[in-house]
This record gives structure tokens, C-alpha cells and sequence, in this order.
């Protein structure tokens, strides 16, 4: 059932010799799916009390004799203390990851969790903490060790959005699924007729909306607005059932499967649509941003990376050195930046605006958030001047630190406490600064370094050093601080320091750029076409209804779905020809980035080099002659499609425990790929002018064969040093300043590439309606998905 993260050799029309083997699906024995069933429930439905009366008995108490654990560490002593005096963060407050108090309790439970000898001790620390411990905090720290346990491997927890919808989706939307009351719902009207922005013939003469289409029966006010597919069907805002499957861009890959339809219709599946936070209130053009920067897989991308690389996880402990954290997590802020930037020119934006902490920030935000206590998320208004809090010591904390780094970086060395020197002018040296602007515990001096980046966070949403108790704020976690436009600015001046490293290397000259007898002759790129699309998420942890037991077992008869319009695009391929003059082991990268800026002017390959996003890269052997490669962006080696949802793999587990289904590991996408639908910024109709950079180089292996200590289909290895292609920097040849006289080579290729963007909601005000009025169009959307978007 996997699509995606697929680096195998190409799908070339000349056949490839590929270092990696197809693997072959393995299936979960009786043992795993135990363990898995064990995940999956622990996790349902959080804000109630555990109503698993097997996980009740097993979380009497917790484990605390040192021999059930592998280590037993003061961490886990200190936990255990504060339980005892009452002195944890209390079940219903607010947890922050970046709140220092909060973040030293969950190192201790997450200590708990890791260092288990073996599963029973793990699962009955689990069912303590689901009972005893604050809610965010438990799912903090369970999340790391099924992530970093090495005998976890294939075992998953739900999506961070299925565990705690109320961090994805406005408190309109929250509200709506916490009041749904399945009895009520069957006594009143299923459908409310509500005249908003759509208005009918005899109402729509007379008003002088602008932006508007009007089409037989109809006018449609043109916006992204989940709501509006839904009135232009004739159905309301609220709750909506229908017997039809589950929509998300792979469900094909499931719902013409006879098992999954089987397993499917004994569940009663409601629906409701959910906008983006638009505030009138609070305005600023970033508003027009909230579909992307709101989304769920792009929030829930840095989440997981956050997750993968902790910032308290030691790199030698849990082995993360192997795969270079510190330059991967700095690359991957550069990265996200880059893709901002580009959504930003989409829409006519300039630049990121710079941060300051001295200045006003021009761009406010309200959340429009609800956390699970019942407590709105704080807002800053428009034009916020950050110092005014008055918290002037931890303010000089985080601003000494800054001129600290920026400092040494200058002068190109550093000497340690304990009076080691280390060179900041090799190339290899981006991992210590890497590990500093992210505050982990592999920094160079924990003193100085470690906690700036924790209280910079805690400082935006106006958190004292000791406080326990505090409003939630999205700056204080990882899957929610993204939907801020501050976001980016503040992680801009982080990726600074990257170029101000990246200064004082050396500019790759032509001799190093050169791959002799290999030249890049062409690259054809197929057609860039991005739309909105229909998508729904599984939010039934919100639903308030009385769980069913049947036997003793647990009965999932009803689940609630979100319906989200969000961007995608078309699948699109290029293809490459490249001629050698002998066989030869080489690697592909290709980038995209903008061609003009928001003025239309040009930006120079020296600038620019900042603003290119990487979107593939993959291992090929040339033979000696003339190489056709096809690339399919479904291939695209760190991206991903839709997850299985959370209703559907309960079922399929349950379908496996009564032996009618072979439950295969690689069910559901690996929880750290890079959704491939945000691969593309939004296009324009005419075109949006933007250019691909593609390079062919030699193959350098890295230490560990890629792919070759972990399966890739349903494992991220993190920690394993076989996650990427080769040992080359990442972002090469981009990484360093561009000496254009020296830079281009012939094993180098630049394509100029139109994006254009397919209005998909054209159909519904372009003609005349359609027949089953009052019901949702699945036939409609399905054929305009199929005519446009597939292969």
C-alpha cells in the first residue's frame, strides 16, 4: 500500500542497476498486533477517563525497583519525587514542550517509558501514566519511545492530529465535534439551508459584491472556503452522514479493496466542514497564507522532526549523531523557509520580514485555538513590540546568545570550558552549529547554549524561568508554533547564522563542481499544475459519546471526520538525458526556486542559491552512452502521501486479530516524510514563472548503505547513519556562496518551468448545478479528480 518514499533506482526507460533491493512486505505476527492494539487504544479519546478496564488494572502503579530498567537515571527520580509531593503538571493544563519545567517532567516519563526492560514493564507504565499524568505530557513522551525504542520498530501511534484534533482546527470547528450528540443528531433536521456567500437567482440581483461568478442559479464569492462546496451542494455547516467512502488523495489504494468495504460499513461515519483561521478583527495579508501554513501535514512535518531529533536526546545515546542532527535539523529549517517563500511570492509577497526583538512585529495573529481544558490559545495584535514584557533577564539570555554565536562564527573558532578548541572553518563544523541554534544537549557548551532556543519560545508567550502553570501559546509547541507568521520570521535569523557559517567556506570551483565524461544534455519537465483538493481528517478523539463494550470488548461503531479543502498538485515527471562515456555510480539532486522576485525583477544565482528547495535526489549507474531517466514525483525520496486514518488501521487490526486480514507493516506512510502535495507552491492561471535546477555527481558512499539497516516502508531509521544517499553536505552545491564565473558545469542543468493552478470549484459555478442537490457530489469530484489529476 505504499506509494511514497520509494529510492529505488528510477523507473528509467533505459533499465537501471539499483544498490537496493525490493523488500518484501512483512506481515505482523500475533505478538506485534497485540502490542499495536495496546497503542491504539491507549491513546483514545484522551480527555476522558481510561475506560479500558484491562489497562486499568495493569496502571495501578507505577514501576519504581530499579531492575525493570535498563537505566534508572536522576531524571526518573526526580519524576518519581514531584509525583509523590503532587508537584507534577496537573491532568487538564496546558503542556508545553518548550516550557523548561514541563520539558524536565517529560524527559523523566519519557525515561520511564524507554528504559523498560521489556513490554510488560513498558505497558504498565503506560497505563499508570494514562491515569496519573498530564494529558499532553503522556502523549509527548510516549510518542518519543515508540519512535526511539529500537524493539518498536513498526509499531505507530496515531497522527499527532488524530490524538489531539483541538491543535489543528479552530475552536468553531472544536466546539462543533465536542457538542455532536449522535441521539440528537437522528431527532433534528439533518440539513440547515443557510444563505452566506452563496446566494440563489431570486436573491442575488441587486448586490454589488465584487469577486464574484454568477452562473444560472448561482453566485459564488471565489475563496478557498471549506464551507462553500457544501452550500453550492445545498447542505449546511454542520453534520453530515452519507454511506460513501473516506476522501484523501491515495484512498483508491483502499476503497476498491473488498475487505476494506466490508470492515468499513459497519461504521457510522459523520462529516463536517472546517475553514482556515481568517480573523477580520485582527487583519494582515498573511491571512491569505492560513490554507498552507495551517495545513496538517505541513505542521505536523516539523512536529515529527522535533520528535526525531529532540532536543534533551543525547546523540550518542540514542545514536543521532549517526545521522549528522545537528546540519539535518539547521537544513531543514533552510528548507521550510525556502517553501514559505515561494507560497509567499504565489501570492505577491516579498521577502520574510526580519525579526527583531527590539522592534515591532507587524504581523499579529489569533490562533482562534481551543485548548482541550476549555482555554482559548493568547493572541498578539498587530504591531506587537515583543520587549514591552519586561522579562529583561531572560531577554538578555536569549540576545546574549545570539551575539555570542554570531560572534564566534566571525571569528572562526571556538574553546570549550574544559579548554578543547575547535575549528569553525571546516565544513564538517556545521554540526556544532547546528546543535547550538537548536539548543540540544549535544552542544558545545551546555552552559552557554542549551536552553536560548527553549527561552526564546517561553518569552514569546510571556512564560517566567520556573512557572509551571501557563496560557497555552503555539509558540510553545512544536505542532502548532508554525501556523504563526512570527514563526518565520524568528527561525529566519537562525538560518542567518547557517549562511554566516557557510561565509567563510571556501566557493566550490569549477574542478570540484566538474564530473568529467558526464554531461547533463536535457531535462524535460511534464506539465506544473497545482489545485485545491478535498480531504478528510479523522478527528473522532473529540467525539463525547458513551463508548461501547460488547463482551468485553471494545466496539469502535462511530467516527467524526473534518473535510478540509487544501493545496495539492498534479503528479508530474521530467526526464533526463544524460550522456557518459563509462559506466558510473552518480547521484541526481534536483531543486526548485523562484525565478523573480515579487517585483518581477530577476534574482541573481548568488542570492538566490538561498531561496532553492530540494525535491528529490536518488542513486542511479549510468551506463556508458546515452541515459533516458524518467522521475516520477511520487518517487521523490523524502516525501509521502495521505496516512491511513485512525478509524480505518483499528479496523484493519481488528480484522487481523480475527484472522481475516494479513496486517502488513508498511500499512500506513512513515511518520517523518514531507507531504508530497506541498512539494509545489500555488500557481498562478497564466503561469507562475519559477525555475528547476537539476545536477548529476558522483556517487560518495556514505558509511551506512542507505536504506540498508532498516526498512524504508514503514521505518524513518532514525539514529541508524542509512538515511540519505550519500555523505555529500546537505543542499550541495548550495550550501556555500556561488562564484557564477566558476559555477557552471556541464553535469549541471537549469530549467525555466511554468506552475498553473486548476480551479476546481470551476464546475459548480461554471454550469448549472447538478442533479443530487442537497447531498455531497462524491461522483462529480471523484470524476473531475480523475479526468485532470491522475495518470
Amino acid at each position: 500500500m505504499k506509494v511514497a518514499i520509494v529510492l529505488l533506482a528510477c523507473l528509467g526507460l533505459v533499465a537501471a542497476t539499483s544498490v537496493y533491493k525490493k523488500h518484501e512486505v512483512k506481515i505482523a505476527d500475533k505478538t506485534f498486533l497485540e502490542k499495536q492494539k495496546f497503542l491504539f487504544e491507549i491513546v483514545y479519546r484522551l480527555e476522558d477517563p481510561l475506560m479500558f478496564e484491562d489497562y486499568i488494572k495493569m496502571g495501578s502503579s507505577l514501576f519504581i525497583e530499579k531492575s525493570y530498567y535498563t537505566t534508572f537515571d536522576k531524571y526518573m527520580e526526580i519524576f518519581y519525587d514531584a509525583y509523590k509531593v503532587g508537584a507534577l503538571l496537573p491532568k487538564g493544563e496546558f503542556f508545553g514542550a518548550l516550557v523548561k519545567t514541563h520539558a524536565k517532567q517529560a524527559r523523566g516519563l519519557f525515561n520511564f517509558f524507554y528504559y523498560a526492560k521489556d513490554w510488560e514493564t513498558f505497558m504498565h507504565n503506560v497505563a499508570w501514566a494514562r491515569m496519573h499524568v498530564n494529558e499532553g505530557m503522556f502523549v509527548y513522551a510516549l510518542t518519543l519511545a515508540v519512535i526511539h525504542r529500537e524493539d518498536f520498530h513498526g509499531l505507530m501511534l496515531p497522527s499527532i492530529y488524530e490524538i489531539f484534533p483541538q491543535f489543528f482546527f479552530n475552536s468553531k470547528f472544536v466546539y462543533e465535534a465536542e457538542k455532536f450528540d449522535y441521539e440528537m443528531w437522528m431527532k433534528m433536521t439533518m440539513y440547515e439551508k443557510e444563505y452566506m456567500d452563496v446566494y440563489y437567482k431570486n436573491h442575488a440581483h441587486g448586490y454589488g459584491y465584487g469577486n464574484m461568478y454568477q452562473s444560472g442559479d448561482y453566485m459564488y464569492m471565489k475563496d478557498f472556503k471549506m464551507w462553500q462546496w457544501w452550500k453550492l451542494m445545498g447542505l449546511g455547516e454542520h453534520w453530515y452522514s452519507e454511506d460513501k467512502y473516506i476522501l484523501r488523495e491515495n484512498i483508491y489504494e483502499f476503497n476498491q479493496d473488498s475487505k476494506w468495504l466490508s470492515m468499513m460499513k459497519d461504521v457510522k461515519v459523520w462529516w463536517v466542514p472546517v475553514d482556515y483561521t481568517r480573523d477580520l478583527n485582527m487583519y494582515n495579508e498573511e491571512s491569505k497564507l492560513s490554507y498552507f501554513t495551517e495545513d496538517l501535514g505541513w505542521n505536523s512535518y516539523w512536529y515529527y522532526l522535533n520528535m526525531d531529533y529532540s532536543f534533551f536526546l543525547d546523540g550518542t545515546t540514542f545514536d543521532l549523531k549517526n545521522d549528522r542532527r545537528g546540519e539535518w535539523w539547521l537544513y531543514n529549517v533552510h528548507q521550510l523557509l525556502s517553501r514559505y517563500y515561494m507560497e509567499r511570492l504565489s501570492h505577491g509577497f516579498g521577502a520574510i520580514p526580519e525579526f527583531s526583538w527590539y522592534h515591532q512585529i507587524e504581523m499579529g495573529y489569533d490562533p482562534q485555538m481551543i485548548y482541550y481544558n476549555g482555554i482559548g490559545y493568547s493572541y498578539r495584535k498587530n504591531y506587537y513590540e515583543m520587549e514591552t514584557y519586561g522579562n529583561f533577564e531572560m531577554l538578555d539570555k536569549i540576545t546574549s546568545f545570539m551575539k555570542r554565536i554570531q560572534t564566534i562564527v566571525d571569528m572562526g573558532y571556538y574553546k570549550t570550558m574544559d579548554g578543547h578548541m575547535i575549528d569553525l572553518r571546516k565544513p564538517e563544523s556545521i554540526e556544532y552549529i547546528g546543535n547550538m541554534m537548536q539548543g540540544n544537549v549535544d552542544a558545545m557548551d551546555k552552559m552557554f547554549f542549551q536552553f536560548w532556543y527553549m527561552l526564546a519560545h517561553m518569552y514569546f508567550a510571556d512564560v517566567d524561568f520556573h512557572q509551571m502553570e501557563v496560557y497555552p501559546n503555539v509558540m510553545l509547541n512544536f505542532e502548532t508554533m508554525m501556523r504563526d507568521p512570527m514563526y518565520y520570521m524568528f527561525y529566519k535569523s537562525i538560518v542567518q547564522v547557517y549562511f554566516q557559517f557557510m561565509h567563510y567556506l571556501p566557493k566550490y570551483t569549477k574542478e570540484q563542481l566538474l564530473m568529467p565524461g558526464v554531461s547533463m544534455k536535457h531535462v524535460e519537465v511534464s506539465e506544473l499544475t497545482t489545485y485545491f483538493d478535498l480531504v478528510d481528517f479523522d478527528v473522532t478523539n473529540m467525539l463525547n459519546d458513551k463508548m461501547v463494550f460488547h463482551d468485553g470488548k471494545f466496539v469502535w461503531d462511530k467516527s467524526l471526520y473534518a473535510r478540509q479543502m487544501r493545496l495539492n498538485h498534479k503528479p508530474f515527471t521530467y526526464t533526463y538525458t544524460i550522456e557518459s562515456d563509462k559506466v558510473e555510480k552518480v547521484v541526481v539532486r534536483a531543486f526548485l526556486g523562484p525565478k523573480f522576485d515579487e517585483f518581477g525583477k530577476m534574482i541573481s544565482l548568488a542570492e538566490n542559491r538561498m531561496n532553492f528547495m530540494e525535491i528529490d535526489e536518488f542513486f542511479y549507474e549510468l551506463k556508458a552512452g546515452t541515459n533516458l531517466i524518467k522521475r516520477n514525483s511520487n518517487e521523490f525520496y523524502w516525501t509521502v502521501k495521505d496516512r491511513t486514518t485512525y478509524t480505518e488501521l483499528y479496523y484493519y487490526l481488528m480484522m487481523a486479530f480475527d484472522g481475516k486480514y494479513d496486517f502488513p507493516l508498511d500499512i500506513s506512510e512513515p511518520h517523518c516524510g514531507f507531504p508530497d502535495r506541498l512539494v509545489l507552491p500555488m500557481g498562478w492561471k497564466k503561469g507562475m514563472p519559477m525555475q528547476m535546477f537539476f545536477m548529476v555527481m558522483p556517487y560518495s558512499a556514505p558509511t551506512h548503505e542507505q536504506f540498508s539497516t532498516f526498512d524504508y516502508t514503514y521505518s524513518c531509521g532514525i539514529g541508524s547513519g542509512a538515511r540519505f544517499v550519500d555523505n555529500m553536505p546537505f543542499g550541495y552545491p548550495f550550501d556555500r556562496e556561488i562564484d557564477e564565473y566558476e559555477f557552471f558545469v556541464p553535469n549541471m542543468y537549469f530549467k525555466d518551468v511554468k506552475i498553473y493552478h486548476a480551479d476546481t470549484m470551476e464546475p459548480y459555478y461554471k454550469y448549472k448545478g447538478y442533479s443530487n442537490y442537497g447531498h455531497f457530489d462524491y461522483t462529480f469530484f471523484s470524476d473531475y479528480y480523475t479526468k485532470y489529476f491522475k495518470y
